[in-house]
């Protein structure tokens, strides 16, 4: 079965890592870098439970640092969310071209 190799977990986690940068840098509004932050991040995750499963000695590891990669990415959402909130509540657009100075 395919599911049973290494290989496989990290082609996933490599396409999810360059989905993600590739969307970071095309995406033009804050959501969908968020999303694409997101992505990234998911791909970092996969990567620590394939290693998990298939090198680590000790099970715990891998699923530790998938846990605080999945806090990281609920912190960031979470900051993210609140700053887009405060942006569009003070220039009415959420389109990073049209927010060019953030000093007020």
């Amino acid at each position: 079965m395919p599911s049973d190799h290494l290989v496989t977990y990290l082609l996933i986690a490599l396409f999810l890592l360059i989905f993600g940068l590739y969307s970071l840098i095309r995406h033009r509004t804050f959501v969908g870098m968020l999303i694409a932050s997101e992505f990234t991040l998911a791909g970092a995750g996969l990567n620590f439970m394939a290693f998990n499963r298939f090198i680590a000695p000790d099970p715990a590891v891998g699923q530790i640092f998938a846990l605080i990669i999945m806090g990281i990415a609920a912190a960031e959402a979470a900051l993210i969310v609140s700053l887009v909130l405060m942006v569009y509540h003070r220039y009415r657009s959420i389109d990073p071209e049209e927010v060019r100075d953030l000093k007020h």
